[in-house]
């Protein structure tokens, strides 16, 4: 068994009795015991109880029978999620190891499918930082290099990945903690439209969405089939699309406009390495038909964008589910408190505008462009446990890593927008650097057929990191 195999075509062997579940969940285990103590991808571990679901899972198969399109094949939750009957930290020494009680919806959904959920991925302390590190955790490292980071905040499901530890991995974003890890590990990291997988809880200020880190395009769209199974319960959704994502895959796209954005919207400099992953990509779909032309979009203002990073996620913080607060990482404590000194008209007024200016900045889609091409991060991947020294030692100050890291993919948090990371370029010191399109309002179909005619260019689903093959 190939563990760099994509969950499809597992799934598909799973089904013709080439491979059985058993087979599938001891490799990764086995892979998981020797190598992620060198990377700490995993803060949790259920072996005997995915185990047993695998023994489960292969009896099913030998009494024939329909399958759900995933049966058999394992996958990691993010230490974010609720799972009931396991713990869920938060990344945080602020929370206890209590086992929970009840199970999110997307973590429903991957069960539907036949998933079999495999031990809990490492993130900083309640998601905000753009690298898994946490004083509780430590320090995930990237399995292409391990001295630089993974990234985040999903940054265990992407060094799990990359390493051949698991097919897939649940993922999820508010500011692009899909996106920062894929495209740190080399992945495909599709950031879904607000509401497209239902959520109970839409935190942030409606930023966050569930996702997945996968190695292939083919994946991430049968992920998203499966994970935006409509809910009646969810505040809203997202439009149903015109065909499931997976008939996407492969499918023709007519030529659009790309407009090209080299420019971090937060104008920071943006490293040249990043600056030419982008520029590569738009080559490249210049020769599959598109036009790409430099564009200078209309973003947030100055007021929307700190009012949205200081009072609505300092606010979320405020009621973030600590047991003991007084532990949590000090740059989330000076929040928790700086969160004290801003009432709710401040917030009101905040989330008002932000909804207001994200109208103008979803227009200029299907206006002025058709597709958005810009880097993934304005900077490579950072050395390993830079981003959380860099937030703890100066709390109340300004985070050059951190803001370089977001500056392209935050807007469509706000925004709610599609976004997709490819891993289309490598640093000269081997390291993978994302290229981010960015898709008009609800069209992951787009993304999802422009990624995959890419896919056909390049060779990013068979690179794999020397040492964990």
């Amino acid at each position: 068994m190939d563990p760099f195999d994509s969950a499809v075509r597992l799934a598909e062997a799973v089904r013709k009795r080439e491979l059985s579940p058993v087979e599938i969940v001891d490799t990764y285990l086995e892979r998981i015991a020797r190598f992620d103590p060198e990377i700490r991808a995993f803060v949790w571990r259920n072996d005997e109880e995915v185990r047993e679901a695998a023994v489960k899972a292969e009896r099913a198969v030998m009494e024939g029978g329909d399958l759900p399109a995933f049966h058999g094949v394992p996958i990691p939750i993010k230490d974010l999620n609720l799972v009931a009957g396991q713990p869920a930290t938060f990344g945080s020494l602020a929370c206890d190891d209590t086992p929970r009680t009840v199970t999110d919806p997307v973590v429903t959904r991957f069960l539907d499918a036949g998933f079999l959920l495999m031990g809990r991925t490492s993130t900083p302390d309640m998601g905000m930082l753009t690298a898994a590190e946490s004083s509780r955790y430590g320090i995930t490292r990237n399995p292409w290099n391990t001295e630089y980071s993974p990234g985040g905040s999903s940054g265990g499901a992407a060094a799990a990945v990359a390493a051949g530890l698991a097919p897939v991995a649940h993922a999820n974003d508010g500011g692009g903690s899909i996106r920062m890890p894929s495209s740190c590990c080399g992945l495909v990291g599709l950031k879904p439209s607000r509401g497209r997988v239902p959520q109970y809880l839409a935190a942030w200020e409606h930023a966050t969405v569930e996702g997945a880190i996968t190695r292939t395009v083919r994946d991430a769209a049968a992920l998203l089939d499966v994970m935006s199974v409509p809910d009646s319960l969810v505040m809203y959704g997202a439009p149903a699309p015109e065909r499931p994502f997976s008939e996407e895959v492969g499918r023709e796209s007519k030529p659009l406009r790309v407009g090209l954005l080299l420019e971090a919207p937060t104008g920071l400099p943006v490293d040249p390495v990043c600056v030419a992953a982008a520029e590569r990509t738009g080559r490249l779909l210049e020769s599959l038909g598109h036009t790409v032309f430099p564009v200078s979009p209309r973003f947030f203002t100055e007021e929307a964008g700190l009012g949205y990073a200081q009072t609505a996620l300092d606010a979320a913080l405020w009621t973030a589910p600590y047991d003991r607060p007084e532990l949590a990482e000090p740059h989330l404590r000076f929040r928790m408190e700086r969160a004290r000194t801003r009432h709710s008209g401040e917030y009101t007024r905040t989330a008002a505008l932000l909804q207001h200016e994200a109208v103008d900045v979803r227009a200029q889609w299907g206006r002025d462009f058709d597709v958005l091409l810009t880097p993934t991060l304005a900077c490579p991947p950072p050395p390993a446990g830079t981003c959380l020294a860099e937030a703890n030692a100066d709390p109340g100050g300004f985070r050059m890593t951190e803001n370089r890291m977001i500056s392209f993919t935050a807007v469509c948090n706000i925004t709610g927008l599609p976004a997709i990371s490819l891993p289309l370029h490598t640093s000269p010191d081997g390291l993978p650097v994302g290229s981010q399109l960015i898709g008009g309002p609800w069209d992951e179909a787009t993304l999802l057929r422009l990624a995959s005619a890419l896919e056909e260019l390049s060779d990013w689903t068979v690179r794999r990191p020397a040492r964990f093959e």
